[in-house]
């Protein structure tokens, strides 16, 4: 489980998300288009469709963390020993869970102003 976030990080937390809404180009969704292309969206990060992205980010990287729980008991020394078919299994909700955590990580970084930008525009 999570540890619940002091103020502080709250308050570190609203800061990038504010500098990341910032307008600083098109922002990567955590979806793809049927043909499994990137979807972009133009946002001042304030609108529904941004909004619902950031819901989804949230409970992607939720679901990643419970299912990293899961495989770290599943793999400690002592647990049950899981089938073949049951060790695939977790294996591609991993590699899932990895390819959703690095896209919110890409989408996000893309957000952050870069130090020299930040630097000028204060």
């Amino acid at each position: 489980m999570s540890q619940p976030r002091s103020d502080a990080d709250r308050m570190r937390r609203r800061e990038l998300y504010d500098a990341a809404s910032g307008g600083g180009g098109p922002r990567l969704l955590p979806w793809t288009s049927p043909e499994g292309k990137p979807c972009y969206l133009s946002t001042d990060g304030r609108g529904y469709i941004s909004t619902l992205a950031d819901s989804i980010e949230t409970v992607q990287l939720s679901m990643g963390q419970e299912l990293l729980d899961y495989a770290r008991e599943a793999t400690a020394p002592g647990a049950k020993t899981l089938s073949a078919t049951e060790y695939r299994w977790l294996a591609c909700r991993l590699t899932e869970a990895l390819a959703d955590a690095l896209r919110v990580a890409d989408s996000r970084g893309q957000r952050i102003p870069d130090q020299e930008e930040a630097a000028e525009d204060a």
